[in-house]
């Protein structure tokens, strides 16, 4: 996989911290990066708008406890996303448990996750410098939003 440029400058101004609070999840184009912004249990995370998996919106999904861990759910597909780590889950069996029992289990990280700060009722989003791919990266910019609606299309098919 090739290695995604990441823009290392800000951090970016995303709103106030009353507003973002009141809407729980925002949208906002970082340095031409789609990122989402969320606000639960009085903390704020921020990760790629478009689920690594087939580019759903995430602004959607319900957030649950998985594994000791918050994760978004996807709505188109219902793939699990913590929200700190970006880290991919999925429930599975050992067929060699007696008896098997299903358990959660990590893809790693597949989402790109962002770090968000608050000053004076101000918050930013300093964009990931993890230069490695993330699954995520497929989706953004123009090239990613040919990809979203190809994936849109396909689904439409099904």
């Amino acid at each position: 996989m090739e290695v995604t440029e990441q823009s290392t400058e800000g951090p970016h101004f995303v709103g106030k911290k009353d507003e973002l609070i009141a809407a729980k999840r925002s949208c906002r184009t970082v340095a031409g990066r789609d990122v989402l912004i969320i606000h639960h249990q009085n903390v704020f995370y921020a990760m790629d708008s478009y689920c690594y998996h087939a580019g759903g919106e995430l602004q959607n999904g319900d957030i649950e406890e998985i594994a000791g861990k918050l994760c978004i759910i996807c709505p188109k597909h219902k793939y699990k996303i913590s929200l700190a780590e970006g880290e991919g889950l999925y429930k599975g069996t050992d067929p060699r448990g007696e008896p098997p029992v299903p358990r959660w289990y990590s893809k790693g990280v597949k989402q790109r996750t962002h770090t968000v700060t608050e000053t004076n009722g101000d918050v930013y989003v300093k964009l990931s410098e993890d230069t490695c791919w993330r699954d995520s990266d497929f989706y953004q910019g123009e090239k990613g939003k040919l990809e979203r609606e190809r994936a849109a299309e396909a689904d439409k098919k099904k």
